[in-house]
Order: structure tokens, then sequence, then C-alpha cells
């Protein structure tokens, strides 16, 4: 029996997932058809690549081998899928951007990637983090505009900008905030006036991290899908929130009576980042991609600190 993409991609999910239920959730099979494919492999092979507990699952030292080679194959073919389809598309590029710079970066770029040579139509999607690296690793997205992850194995980073998070809420809200504070800092907020997005969403687990707090700590977690609810929110005095500066000309003008402090040094920030997969061809758009980006979101910046 030939091995097969397929069960090389099953044997890669189960690999990550450590769990046949969780593997066949990730590759949208039932458990029994996932665990069909990985014993054919296995017999295809001579040697068991799964040890099998009661609670939990290892890879053998024969399956840590075969990882290495699967991830390698996978990787090109998803190279050459995205490859195919970008001529197919007449050199069309999908790009993800996060939401928490989408509305407020895609304006000012836009007119710039439109009338740039070097970049390629762009079909956009806006999502939460999770989402678009997941699309990235398949080949759904070629690129994407997010937070610098943590984890950046089998990725190319390119930096874009910096982007500071400032205090924002009304104005009886930021004076009882910063009363009798001389240096405001993250960590001394009150996490009953905290507001955040909804648990999915990067910028929420960042403030999350620079106050020290987690969920459960929030007496009033709306759980919001969007800055600007939780600007309207927070501009008729509900609480606090955080926002990035690349967002705060846009959702000042449209919650006039908000109001923003800054953090003292060093103020706490996110590094918005280009990626994509190692095995791209990169050649000439993503560099220009993000030349643009950077220029687009140094000014905004700039044109609100100055």
């Amino acid at each position: 029996m030939p091995l097969t993409l397929r069960q090389l991609t099953y044997f890669a999910a189960l690999a990550d997932q450590r769990s046949f239920g969780a593997a066949a959730a990730q590759v949208h099979v039932t458990q029994p058809a996932l665990s069909m494919q990985i014993r054919d492999l296995e017999r295809t092979l001579g040697v068991t690549l799964i040890e099998r507990g009661p609670r939990s699952l290892h890879l053998t030292r024969q399956g840590r081998d075969l990882l290495i080679h699967a991830r390698r194959i996978l990787a090109e073919v998803t190279e050459l899928e995205s490859a195919a389809r970008r001529k197919m598309l007449g050199g069309r590029l999908h790009l993800g951007l996060i939401p928490t710079v989408a509305p407020y970066l895609l304006p000012r770029a836009l007119p710039s990637l439109r009338s740039h040579d070097g970049i390629p139509d762009l079909r956009i999607r806006e999502a939460r983090t999770r989402d678009l690296m997941a699309d990235l690793a398949i080949g759904a997205l070629d690129a994407v505009v997010a937070a610098e992850p943590a984890d950046s194995s089998g990725l190319h980073v390119q930096p874009l900008f910096s982007d500071h998070f400032v205090l924002a809420g009304s104005a009886e809200r930021l004076a009882r905030a910063a009363q009798g504070i001389e240096h405001l800092r993250p960590s001394g907020l009150d996490p009953d006036q905290l507001l955040l997005l909804d648990e999915g969403h990067c910028l929420a687990d960042q403030a999350l991290e620079v106050c020290g707090l987690t969920r459960t700590r929030l007496r009033l977690d709306l759980g919001a899908a969007s800055l600007s609810t939780l600007c309207g929110l927070v501009g008729q005095g509900v609480g606090l929130t955080f926002l990035p500066e690349i967002s705060v000309t846009t959702e000042s003008a449209a919650q006039p009576q908000m109001r923003l402090l800054r953090f003292a040094a060093p103020q706490p920030a996110r590094r918005i980042v280009l990626m994509r997969r190692l095995g791209t061809d990169g050649a000439g758009w993503f560099d220009a991609l993000a030349r643009v980006l950077t220029a687009a979101g140094t000014d905004l910046i700039a044109a609100l600190r100055t």
C-alpha cells in the first residue's frame, strides 16, 4: 500500500494534538477514519509510530523522525498549491489582518498598495490571530499582519512598527484612575474598572498580560467584539480600556467624549509584524508590502504623537 499525503496530514495533526479526537476534529474527519489511516501508515512503513497509553499518546523515535519528513513534505505541497493558486488568479495575494489593525491601517495603506507595481492584487481577510495563523499554515493565506507571536517557528517575520497602548475612558474615570499616582502603570489599575475585547482577541490577552491579570479577576467581563464597542462604552463612563495608538484617531473621532491617558515609561506596547511561511517565495512582493504597511502605520502613529 503506497504512503499518501492524507496519511501524512493526519499523522501531523495527531502529533500536534496528541489526541485522536482532537486530531480528527482538526482535519474534519471521524476519529475511526483517522485511526484507520494511522494504522495503515504504520503497516506501510513497518514501524510503530504512536505509543498509545490509557490517557495520552506519544510519538516513538520512528514517529519523531517521520514527523520531520512529513512536515517538510506537507509544507512543500502547500507552497506548490499556493503558487498555483496565485498563478491562476493572476498573481493575487491573500492577506490576513487582525481586527485591531485592519480598519485603521488599511484605509491609509490601500492607495499605495493599489498603485505599487511590485504588489499583486490583494484579497483581504480580517479575522482573529488564531484563525489567520491556521489559514497561513495551510496555504489559504499568503501573509498575515498581526502582533508578533511568541512562537515564530516556520515563519519569516518582518517587523512593521511598534504600537503603544493608551488608557481610554471618560474624563471622570481617568481622573479617578490617576488620582494620587505619580506614574501611571497598567499594573496599578483597578481590575474592576477594566473592559476588554472578547476572549480570543490577541489585544485582550496582551492587556491582561501587561496588567498581570486573568479574566477571572475582571468584575465586568463584557467580551466586546470590537474596539468601537469598547470605546462607546468607556466614553459613556462604563469603565476603562486599552487602546492601541493606531486606533486612537479613528475611535476618538467617533467618540468625542472619550479621553485618553498615556502610561509612564516604559509604555506598554505591541509590535505589529508581517509574516509568511518560510517556504513561500516572497521575492519582490513581501518586502514591498512590508514597506508600504510600515510607512502607513508609522505615519498614523507619528500624527497622533505630534
